[in-house]
C-alpha cells in the first residue's frame, strides 16, 4: 500500500512540473504595423495630353442678317493639359471636389464665308476650365466620377481664300468664347503590377464643352476694314485626355486594425 501511494505521489509531481513548464511566459511578439489607409481628401496636381474634335453650327450674315442656312464645320487635333484640385472623401465611398485646368494645343478645322465663297483654316489654341466633380469609389484606390463647370477658349484668326485656293484679301480676327462643360472619367492609383507608387495616380477623362455663338467679322487685309459679311460660329468641343496625378495626402491617417 505504501508503495502504491509513493508511486501516485511521484506521478502527480511529474504532471505538475510539466504543467508549470507549459505555463511559462511565451516570447513577446510585436504586433504588425498597420497599413496606411487610403484617403482621397487633399490637394492634387496633374498633367497630361489628349486629343479632341470640334464641330460648329455656322452660317453667313450680310449686314447682320443671315443669308445662308446653318452648316456643320469642324476640326480635330492634339493638346496638353495641366491643372490642380482639392477633393473631400465623405460617407466612406464618396468623393467631391473642385478643380481648375488648362489645355494648350491646336484643334484645327475650317471656317467658311458661304455668301462670298471664301474659306479659311481656324483652330482652338487653348482653353481653361473651372468646375466641380462627384465620384464613387468602386475600389479603395479607384474613383469613377462625373464633373461639370465653366470654361473659356481662344480661337485663332483665319486667312480666307477663294475657290481657287488663292488669297482673297480677307481674313477674320482671333476671338475668345466662354461656355460650360460636362464630363466624366476614372482615376486609379498606380500601385499595380507589383510597382509601389504611393501618391501617384492616372486618370482618363472625357469632356464636352459647349461655347457661346460668335459673329466673326470678315475684314480686309489692307487697312483691316470690316466688310458687310460676318460668319456665325457656335462650337462644341469634345476631348479625351490621360493625365498623371500626384496626391499630396494619399496615405492619410493610420488606423490600427488588429
Amino acid at each position: 500500500m505504501k508503495k502504491t501511494l509513493l508511486a501516485l505521489t511521484a506521478v502527480a509531481a511529474m504532471t505538475g512540473s510539466a504543467s508549470a513548464a507549459d505555463l511559462a511566459a511565451r516570447p513577446y511578439v510585436k504586433a504588425p504595423v498597420p497599413a496606411p489607409v487610403a484617403n482621397w481628401t487633399g490637394f492634387y496636381i496633374f498633367g497630361g495630353a489628349g486629343g479632341g474634335v470640334w464641330d460648329a453650327d455656322s452660317h453667313t450674315n450680310f449686314v447682320g442678317v443671315p443669308v445662308t442656312i446653318d452648316q456643320r464645320v469642324g476640326g480635330d487635333g492634339w493638346f496638353g493639359t495641366v491643372g490642380a484640385g482639392y477633393d473631400w472623401q465623405f460617407s466612406g465611398t464618396w468623393v467631391a471636389g473642385v478643380f481648375a485646368d488648362g489645355q494648350f494645343g491646336s484643334l484645327r478645322g475650317s471656317i467658311n464665308d458661304e455668301f462670298a465663297a471664301l474659306t479659311g483654316r481656324i483652330k482652338m489654341q487653348d482653353a481653361w476650365a473651372a468646375g466641380v466633380r462627384l465620384g464613387y469609389l468602386v475600389a479603395p484606390n479607384v474613383l469613377s466620377y462625373v464633373n461639370g463647370g465653366y470654361t473659356g477658349s481662344h480661337w485663332s484668326s483665319a486667312g480666307l481664300t477663294n475657290l481657287a485656293g488663292t488669297a482673297s484679301g480677307f481674313h477674320t480676327d482671333s476671338f475668345n468664347r466662354n461656355g460650360w462643360f460636362v464630363g466624366g472619367g476614372v482615376e486609379n492609383n498606380l500601385n499595380i503590377f507589383g510597382i509601389t507608387a504611393p501618391g501617384w495616380f492616372m486618370k482618363t477623362e472625357y469632356r464636352a464643352a459647349y461655347y457661346d455663338r460668335k459673329d466673326i467679322a470678315v475684314r480686309t487685309d489692307v487697312g483691316n476694314v470690316v466688310t458687310t459679311d460676318s460668319i456665325s460660329f457656335k462650337p462644341l468641343v469634345q476631348t479625351i485626355s490621360t493625365s498623371l496625378v500626384y496626391r499630396f495626402n494619399w496615405t492619410g491617417p493610420v488606423v490600427a486594425k488588429y
